[in-house]
């Protein structure tokens, strides 16, 4: 079935393409493309074509379904579609409203003209999939809109608003009112007119001194291309544009550059990471049209940095928010601590005047849970202790209006339990924000025993609209991420026990591409969270070990930043971790007490045992079902925890590595250290057993 519709207007042929949300270019949509071209050339009536998409999108690009299937690369491809769109023998115009972006951008450059609305966003974003353009992006784009704009957009990848062509040829006109009388308007000019077909093909690229600029361009380019090898290949792909003899030459050269890259790891990396993150909002046994729970007005308990941070999503999003502590001073404190952020980033440019006074507006204080009683949605943010949980579960299950969602922003704590304080464990449901919870994006969402569907698709609903990456967990001790964590934290205590220092599991840590190494980490959160963990574990799991080291830290008061001490020295106002010889001596001590003669423990050996720590618990994670998918595990570490992009997540991690090897690896440390964790997850057992993978 087609993916275009036909229409005739006077002498005008309109072709329509459809294919919901975003027009990606399917098969089905490629193959219309083609049989509406072919149709209007042999239609003697037919005096020109306009192509046009929907109002949400000209199109959006390649088709997300069909990633690393047969019918992505079936034809015809792109390039056949664009190089027939280009050699039509009648004028051919790209009607342009919203997303014009990739392929999208890249068949409307083959077209002989192009209108839009100024409102249009215009990207080529591929570099942000580790790819260049590669249906002829890189050598039409210099050539209509010059060398530097098109390297600035290809390179950075960001969409623009068409307005922002104005000066260029690269619209023929900016259309304003309805797109479609504006394009059969523009089409009867060119009729009348009798203009020529302008192929952007046949344009010439002059940039006098070209090799000074590309020399500079190159230097600019690795300086924010990081780890990526895309940034640089699009611009040799675009200097191709200049130093090619011939179009069809430089085109080789780009399609040479867009395989090249296809085949790196990176690239995987992100492309998994683009597919993982459109996928973590699919709740296997919740439908898409499940009706959804009004959310006007949210109430928030606790007015500290998380749920200060917590109200600021919603007052972001245009959503009132009453905020509830119980002493006057707490509460002043924090309503005065949102006011102090967004002063802060009005003062940056980031945020006007009539903004703040919306978001400011939107927020309201209380002491009195009553004030919650018109609330659809509570989140608490509460200490993290079970009777201080009980008691406001309790109290909210007194005050809130039937079919309130109820919300806790417990880390670990059971949910199951909290749900069971009240009379309806249906509304109840589990919303781990990350600190600072204005900052970072990803949101845990867990979901008890009988939290309802409708629950489930509400507050998925409610996490886009607070731009988070919300990531569906079971329940469980941790959830996904403080789970995995907690081991990672562990074998990275008993790596400093054997003989590396705090700083090298850091720093070759960091070095691997994590955000911040494991100590600094425990030091920013505050180490007494994980000591209170490891108390409990010891009364819940006493045959899990740890290293006492990071005990004896907490019981000489040294919680990390908030204290001045931790595994590092801190100076007042001052983020910077130093080096202590107080805790160099509290490790030598420590050693000397269990025996320990301290070995040389290389760097490649802690990112194995740090990392294949997170691969094991996340693959019992997703056996057990706590997690619906390993993809959702990388979406939770790249979002909340810092892992390198550019790796993937420790689930595809450990397939680029190969499941065989990292399971031999685990052996290996099982047999050295006689920790029960290391045995290798059954789900890896099966997976290499049947020669699959985790992702």
């Amino acid at each position: 079935m087609s993916s275009t519709t036909y229409a005739l207007t006077g002498n005008v042929a309109v072709i329509t393409m459809q294919n919901p949300p975003v027009n990606g270019l399917s098969l089905d949509l490629r193959q219309g493309i083609v049989a509406g071209l072919a149709q209007a050339v042999a239609d003697a009536n037919v005096a020109a074509i306009i192509l046009i998409g929907s109002d949400r999108a000209f199109s959006g690009g390649a088709d997300i379904r069909e990633f690393g299937s047969p019918k992505a690369y079936a034809q015809p491809n792109l390039p056949t579609v664009t190089e027939i769109v280009e050699n039509c023998a009648k004028p051919v115009i790209a009607a342009i409203g919203g997303a014009c972006m990739g392929g999208g951008l890249e068949l409307a450059l083959s077209t002989h003209f192009r209108v839009a609305l100024p409102t249009a966003q215009i990207a080529l974003p591929e570099v942000k999939l580790g790819l260049l353009p590669g249906a002829g992006g890189t050598q039409r784009m210099p050539r209509i809109v010059g060398v530097e704009a098109a390297l600035n957009l290809i390179v950075k990848g960001d969409p623009v608003p068409a307005a922002m062509f104005k000066p260029t040829p690269l619209f023929d006109e900016l259309i304003e009112g309805d797109l479609l009388a504006g394009a059969l308007a523009f089409a009867a000019k060119v009729i009348a007119e009798k203009r020529p077909l302008r192929r952007i093909r046949d344009m010439k690229v002059d940039y006098p001194n070209h090799e000074a600029y590309l020399m500079f361009a190159s230097n600019m380019v690795k300086g924010i291309a990081g780890p990526f090898p895309a940034p640089l290949k699009c611009l040799e792909a675009v200097g191709a544009s200049i130093t090619s003899k011939t179009f069809d030459e430089g085109i080789k050269i780009e399609q040479k550059l867009f395989g090249e890259l296809m085949m790196t790891s990176e690239s995987r990396a992100l492309r998994h990471l683009f597919q993982a993150e459109r996928a973590t909002s699919k709740i296997p046994d919740v439908p898409e049209d499940t009706p959804t729970r009004k959310i006007a007005k949210v109430g928030v308990i606790g007015a500290g940095l998380m749920g200060g941070g917590i109200s600021m999503n919603f007052l972001n999003a245009g959503i009132p928010v009453t905020i509830l502590e119980m002493k006057q001073e707490a509460l002043d404190k924090g309503m005065g601590t949102i006011r102090k952020n967004y002063e802060s980033t009005m003062k940056k440019g980031k945020l006007t005047q009539e903004k703040f006074d919306q978001r400011m507006g939107l927020l309201s204080g209380t002491v009195n849970y009553d004030d919650f009683k018109d609330c659809d949605l509570i989140i608490e943010a509460v200490f993290e202790d079970i009777g201080v949980k009980e008691q406001v579960f309790k109290k909210l299950d007194e005050i809130a209006k039937p079919g309130a969602i109820l919300a806790s922003n417990t880390s670990t704590l059971d949910l199951n339990k909290i749900a069971s304080f009240t009379k309806r464990p249906q509304d109840v449901v589990g919303l781990h924000f990350f600190s600072p919870a204005n900052v970072m994006k990803l949101l845990e969402v867990v979901r008890g025993e009988k939290t309802a569907k409708d629950v489930m698709a509400t507050v998925m609903q409610i996490g886009k609209k607070i731009k988070k990456i919300a990531v569906v967990s079971g329940v469980c001790d941790g959830f996904i991420g403080n789970r995995m964590v907690e081991h990672y934290g562990r074998v990275a205590g008993f790596l400093v026990d054997e003989g590396a220092s705090p700083a090298q599991v850091d720093k070759a840590l960091e070095k691997f591409g994590m955000a911040m190494g494991p100590f600094r980490m425990g030091d920013m959160a505050g180490n007494d969270i994980g000591w209170a963990i490891r108390k409990r574990r010891a009364i819940e799991s006493p045959h899990i070990p740890y290293s006492k080291l990071a005990d004896r830290l907490c019981e000489a008061g040294r919680f990390g930043q908030k204290t001045g001490k931790g595994w590092y020295l801190y100076q007042p106002g001052n983020r910077n971790a130093l080096p202590d010889p107080e805790v160099d001596k509290m490790i030598d001590d420590y050693r000397k007490e269990l025996g320990i003669t301290p070995r040389k423990v290389s760097d490649a050996e802690i990112v194995e045992r740090c990392i294949y720590a997170l691969i094991n618990e996340g693959a019992r994670i997703v056996e057990e079902g706590i997690a619906a998918r390993a993809s959702d595990i990388d979406m939770v570490y790249l979002y909340g925890y810092g892992f390198p992009a550019h790796r993937g997540g420790p689930m595809l991690y450990a397939d680029e590595c190969g499941l065989y090897n990292v399971a031999r690896k685990m052996e290996e440390f099982a047999a050295r250290t006689g920790d029960a964790f290391w045995t290798p997850a059954p789900l890896i057992t099966k997976l290499i057993a049947s020669g699959k993978s985790l992702t």
